[in-house]
């Protein structure tokens, strides 16, 4: 990056997973906001295409890199937001997805303490695992299963929140943690297998719309332009606030719900199509986000609908 004097203000900022879903919108926003910005992807459910309209800025640069690799570069603030994070996905290579979590986690938190930066984890609500408590406080410790096929991602992101207070604790880091709850909108992968994505891609398509179990399962679902808010937010408090933070939106829908807002809004004749309920899967979820209402002056603005709509606009283009 470039060491040439700049105005104190200006941050040097890595992300890792930036060219992901995620990763490629907070980019764009610390762009927007003056900073420097160092994208790292290994391109593993990143794609060049999220971020190939940020080639040409001056202040963005980036690089191919696998964080279970140590980084040596000199920033101010790190967000390690690299995992990849639907079941497709960190299915695929489980143990390379637990590698992900906890040695990306000690590469990224070691490169802070050398560097002396503040650092942010993109943990998940999937820490609580199929939740005997709702909605769900930070304060609840979860029902995860450690041996299932989901524990690759639970097991590894609850690992990587252990090595982050205990960086904190040994070595006096400044560390952000956030729980992100489901979220969507542009940039997601047509094929990740997540709800909104899924539901929407079968009912453009006019394929039958896929729902697991009988429907009557919650989630809470939260708009990207939401979520980025709260995760820059969190980095900008003072350092003893550490998290961990809920960040998503706490109104809940069933699968049913949302199955029926998809097929109004995409004007689709998709018949629903009804399958088993995969393994440990969590029949409800919904963040209690008094903390980041307290903490961060934070609540999502922007409704399921008025997502969708935008969610929607997205993949027309990408599908034709």
């Amino acid at each position: 990056m470039n060491n040439r004097l700049r105005d104190a203000s200006v941050k040097k900022i890595v992300v890792t997973g930036g060219a992901g879903f995620l990763g490629s919108h907070l980019c764009e926003r610390l762009l927007e906001a003056g900073h420097e910005v160092l994208c790292v992807d290994n391109y593993f459910t990143g794609s060049k295409r999220n971020i190939e309209h940020l080639f040409a800025h001056p202040r963005f640069e980036a690089l191919r890199h696998d964080v279970t690799f140590p980084l040596y570069v000199e920033v101010d603030e790190i967000y390690n937001l690299a995992c990849p994070a639907s079941p497709i996905h960190y299915q695929f290579d489980p143990v390379q997805t637990t590698k992900t979590s906890v040695h990306g986690a000690i590469n990224m938190l070691g490169l802070a303490k050398r560097v002396k930066a503040r650092i942010l984890q993109a943990s998940t609500s999937e820490v609580y695992g199929d939740p005997e408590v709702h909605p769900q406080p930070e304060s609840y410790w979860g029902k995860v299963n450690p041996v299932g096929v989901r524990s690759c991602y639970d097991e590894g992101k609850r690992c990587a929140e252990t090595l982050f207070f205990d960086y904190w604790r040994q070595h006096k880091l400044k560390i952000k943690v956030a729980r992100i709850f489901n979220t969507y909108g542009p940039r997601m992968h047509p094929n990740d297998g997540r709800v909104v994505s899924n539901f929407v891609v079968q009912a453009l398509k006019g394929e039958p719309i896929t729902i697991y179990g009988d429907g009557s399962q919650t989630r809470s679902f939260c708009y990207v332009d939401d979520l980025i808010d709260g995760l820059i937010r969190l980095m900008n408090t003072p350092d003893d606030v550490t998290g961990p933070v809920n960040l998503g939106n706490p109104v809940e829908f069933t699968m049913l719900n949302l199955c029926e807002l998809v097929v109004k809004l995409t004007g689709s004749h998709s018949k629903v199509c009804f399958v088993p309920l995969p393994a440990d899967d969590p029949k409800q979820r919904q963040p209690d986000i008094s903390l980041a209402s307290s903490a961060l002056s934070w609540k999502p603005s922007v409704s399921l609908e008025e997502g969708l709509k935008k969610t929607i606009d997205y993949f027309r283009q990408v599908l034709k």
